[in-house]
């Protein structure tokens, strides 16, 4: 569903980044290397942001922001740190582009006659079909 934030990009000084040691694969890689990568954006200095979208995103996404008003997304898949950092940053404007999206409302609709009398005559014959399992009298 193509949106008017399909194209939101995050501003580099708007975020965050830090970095730590990896669990996982790597080998050595993981004991000498921060490949861990965790990119934060603080929603009070997220200017860049009307106060609407902000409002929204706080909704949307309040289980998600931290008790100081932070934002974050981790990602340590890949052993390189440019490679998680990218992800970490491609994945934190995904949840925004998300949360800023405007659901469709929902149409209500009908159950047709058609449909609800299908329904009961399926129900009668398995109905039926039970009360035949009952038990069966030794007819002497």
């Amino acid at each position: 569903m193509a949106g008017a934030f399909d194209d939101l990009k995050l501003p580099e000084e708007a975020l965050r980044v830090d970095f730590a040691r990896s669990s996982g694969p790597g080998g050595q890689n993981v004991n000498r290397r921060a490949t861990k990568v965790r990119v934060s954006l603080d929603m009070a200095d997220a200017s860049f942001l009307t106060s609407a979208q902000q409002a929204r995103i706080h909704d949307r996404l309040r289980r998600r922001i931290s008790e100081d008003g932070v934002l974050s997304v981790a990602c340590d898949e890949t052993r390189s740190q440019t490679e998680n950092r990218r992800r970490a940053v491609e994945r934190l404007a995904a949840l925004l582009r998300w949360a800023l999206r405007k659901e469709r409302p929902r149409i209500k609709t009908r159950v047709s006659a058609n449909q609800k009398k299908r329904r009961l005559e399926t129900k009668r014959r398995r109905s039926q079909v039970k009360q035949l399992r009952g038990k069966v009298d030794g007819g002497e």
